[in-house]
């Protein structure tokens, strides 16, 4: 449901929590990242250090040290496999990744290899639909209102992220952005005591924290009058 905003400092560190966060759940939470924006002045470098660090993680079962696991079953690698083909029949490019892989010890299962897209452009499928795969393609984009469109481009609206040390451009841009939760400098926002919940199509309500009672109230109007009788 995500769209990445991402300033023009300290990209190393967003390349670190990105990766992170992707081999932590590779692609298949609710809330994890689906589109990302990159600054035009630092998109080449940002792609090929990103791409650096995910060439080089493990693949596996879980039972050795591998980085990330298999897709939950075939359909969702075959609509991973989707996803990378229409990309670049559109136009986008493979940085790296894009192939099944079997990985040594768990033959026949549902691993894709991590992969970065460059060129990504709004008429994807990646763009529209949920991948709920190891797959990140980045959209370049030049200023502040040209992502914060990009971003608020879709019909749903569960989460969002970006990076950023200019604390005008973090309030400015939390507020533009049309999402229930919006996490800043991190890659990780689900806490028990915070509401989480978002708009558009991503549905009504809240979970945790003290909102998330309310799901569970009745709210009760009483006038009262007369008293002065």
């Amino acid at each position: 449901y995500q769209r990445r905003v991402h300033g023009k400092q300290w990209y190393q560190r967003r390349v670190h929590g990105k990766q992170w966060y992707q081999r932590r759940v590779h692609g298949k939470q609710w809330y994890q990242r689906r589109v990302h924006g990159v600054q035009d002045g630092i998109y080449d470098d940002f792609a090929a250090l990103f791409a650096e660090k995910v060439a080089q993680m493990k693949i596996g079962h879980g039972f050795n040290e591998s980085q990330q696991g298999p897709l939950i079953n075939t359909a969702g690698l075959e609509k991973t496999e989707d996803h990378i083909k229409d990309a670049v029949d559109k136009g986008a490019s493979v940085l790296t990744g894009g192939n099944r892989l079997v990985a040594s010890g768990a033959e026949g299962g549902n691993f894709h290899e991590p992969t970065i897209i460059t060129n990504a452009t709004p008429d994807m499928k990646i763009f529209r639909e949920e991948t709920f795969g190891p797959v990140a393609p980045l959209f370049r984009f030049t200023d502040e209102a040209d992502v914060v469109r990009l971003a608020n481009d879709t019909n749903v609206g569960l989460a969002g992220y970006f990076y950023s040390r200019d604390i005008g451009r973090i309030f400015r841009v939390s507020e533009a952005l049309e999402y229930g939760m919006v996490c800043v400098n991190s890659g990780i926002l689900s806490t028990e005591v915070a509401p989480f919940g978002g708009i558009k199509e991503s549905g009504l309500g809240r979970e945790g924290s003290k909102y998330g009672l309310d799901e569970y109230m009745e709210l009760k109007y009483i006038l009262l009058a007369g008293m002065d009788k």
